[in-house]
């Protein structure tokens, strides 16, 4: 959401699925490269998306490749040439990870992002997309409302479930949007 307010003339999304099947060097050229042409323009941001995926940590081990952590690690810090402005962003689902890393120290923000735990919350996030209609949010809306549920829910699976619902049939939009909801609750009776 920062990126696309954010008008500015150059923004890059750096993410894993971008990079499957690429060695660890490859990833290192290809983050270099990304950061290389966002120095070419004024102000530029880039945004790596699921840091730990890119990482390609795995909590089992744990695991981790040092070489790219320590290319994007440069990266990050590095100062943008003179006359230039770089905004760097970075999400992750794993903060103890990136601390461990020492990666954390490398961001001069960190913004928490809570899950959303209310049927208000839930509908701003979809009312915000406009990837329904105002018949379907209300359907949706009155649904969510109607069970006695605790939502828990991040804000980029919302964001999946909006896009899977978006690539369905119209009629089967809202039951989508309900059901994928539904199995991200706490009872609460």
């Amino acid at each position: 959401m920062i990126a696309k307010a954010s008008d500015y003339p150059f923004i890059k999304v750096i993410s894993a699925e971008d990079m499957v099947g690429y060695t660890e060097t490859a990833k290192c050229a290809a983050l270099r490269k990304v950061f290389d042409d966002a120095y070419r323009s004024p102000l530029s941001c880039v945004l790596v998306d699921g840091v730990e995926r890119l990482l390609d940590f795995s909590p089992i081990g744990p695991r981790y490749s040092n070489l790219v952590l320590q290319a994007l690690f440069l990266l990050v810090k590095k100062l943008p040439p003179q006359n230039r402005r770089l905004l760097v962003i970075a999400t992750s689902s794993n903060r103890s990870f990136l601390r461990e890393l020492g990666l954390l120290s490398a961001f001069g923000t960190i913004i928490d992002v809570p899950a959303l735990t209310t049927v208000q919350h839930i509908m701003a996030v979809i009312e915000d997309t406009n990837a329904l209609s105002r018949q379907e949010c209300e359907e949706i809306r009155n649904e969510l409302s109607r069970t006695n549920k605790e939502y828990f829910i991040g804000i980029k699976k919302l964001l999946n479930v909006i896009d899977m619902a978006r690539e369905c049939e119209p009629v089967d939009r809202v039951s989508v949007v309900v059901q994928s909801l539904m199995s991200e609750t706490f009872s609460n009776s």
